[in-house]
C-alpha cells in the first residue's frame, strides 16, 4: 500500500479516537496531540520568550496583571468545580507576566501561560478592561484552542495528503494548480473560520469568567469598541482574518452580557 494512503488511513483512525469535551460548550473537540505532550512544549517556549524579552516585575501594573489572572483563574476554578469538572484543570500551571512591548496584545501558550504587553494597557483603561482581555486569554487555554489548532493543522496535512493522491495521475502542471487550490481553500475555508470560531468562543467563556469575577461584562464591549475606534477601519476583510471583525465582536459580546450576568449571579455575583 503506498505510504500517503497508509498515513491517510492512520490519521483518519485516530481522528475517530481522539475526541475531547469542552466542559464550557459541551462540544466535542479535536484533541490528537494529548496535552501531557503539549504543555511541557508550551512551558518551554514560554520560558524561553520571558528570557528574551523585558519582563517588568513589582510595579502596580505587573501586580495588576497577576491578580486579575488570579481572579479569573479561581472564576474558571468556581465554575468547573460547580459543574462536576474539579480535575479539568490538572496539569495547568498558570502564570501572568507583563512585557515591555508597544503591540497591543496578550496572549495565553496552553496550559495557563499568560503574557500582557504594556502596550494593550492604555487601551484596557481599568481593572475593568485588563479582565476582559485576561477572561479572553484564559478561556483559549480552558478552551484548548491550542491543541485544536495543531489538531486542525494535522487534519489539513491530511486533506493535502489526500488531495495528491487523488491526482496522482494527473501532469505535474496539474498537480500545482490542484495543490495550490487546495492550500488557498483550505486556508480561506476551513482553517481561517476555525481560528474565528475559536475567538468567538473565547469571548464568550472570558465574558463569563471575568463576570463571575466580579467585572461587569458590559466593560468587555467597551474595549472593544475602544479597540475599533483606534484601528480606523484598517483591519483586513473578516474573511480573511484569524479574528472576527471588531463590529461583529461587539456585537456577539453584547447578546452574550445577560446569559453572562446570569451564570455569575449563580455564584452570587450580581451587576445594577
Amino acid at each position: 500500500m503506498n505510504y500517503k494512503i497508509k498515513f491517510l488511513f492512520v490519521l483518519v483512525f485516530a481522528l475517530v479516537l481522539s475526541c475531547a469535551k469542552n466542559p464550557f460548550t459541551g462540544k466535542n473537540t479535536m484533541a490528537l496531540v494529548p496535552n501531557s505532550q503539549i504543555f511541557p512544549s508550551a512551558f518551554q517556549q514560554y520560558d524561553q520568550f520571558l528570557s528574551e524579552s523585558k519582563v517588568i516585575k513589582g510595579t502596580a501594573d505587573a501586580k495588576k496583571i497577576e491578580t486579575i489572572g488570579m481572579k479569573i483563574k479561581t472564576a474558571a476554578e468556581r465554575w468547573l468545580n460547580a459543574n462536576g469538572k474539579s480535575d479539568y484543570l490538572d496539569g495547568y500551571a498558570w502564570e501572568y507576566n507583563l512585557v515591555d512591548s508597544k503591540e497591543l496584545n496578550a496572549w495565553c501558550m496552553p496550559g495557563g501561560k499568560i503574557v500582557f504587553y504594556t502596550g494593550i494597557l492604555p487601551v484596557c483603561k481599568d481593572d475593568a478592561g485588563i479582565a476582559a482581555v485576561m477572561g479572553h486569554e484564559v478561556a483559549h487555554a480552558l478552551a484548548n484552542h491550542g491543541q485544536q489548532r495543531m489538531s486542525a493543522g494535522l487534519i489539513q496535512q491530511l486533506g493535502a495528503v489526500g488531495t495528491q493522491v487523488a491526482v496522482g495521475n494527473k501532469s505535474e502542471e496539474t498537480q500545482q494548480l490542484v495543490m495550490q487550490a487546495y492550500g488557498a481553500g483550505s486556508q480561506v475555508g476551513v482553517m481561517l473560520p476555525f481560528s474565528r470560531s475559536h475567538e468567538s468562543e473565547a469571548d464568550m467563556i472570558g465574558l463569563t469568567l471575568m463576570a463571575i469575577a466580579g467585572y461587569d461584562p458590559v466593560n468587555a464591549v467597551r474595549l472593544w469598541e475602544r479597540m475599533s475606534a483606534m484601528s480606523s477601519g484598517s483591519a483586513p476583510p473578516e474573511i480573511l482574518s484569524t479574528h472576527p471583525s471588531n463590529e461583529t465582536r461587539i456585537s456577539n459580546l453584547t447578546s452574550l452580557i445577560p446569559q453572562a450576568k446570569a451564570e455569575a449571579a449563580k455564584f452570587g455575583v450580581t451587576f445594577k
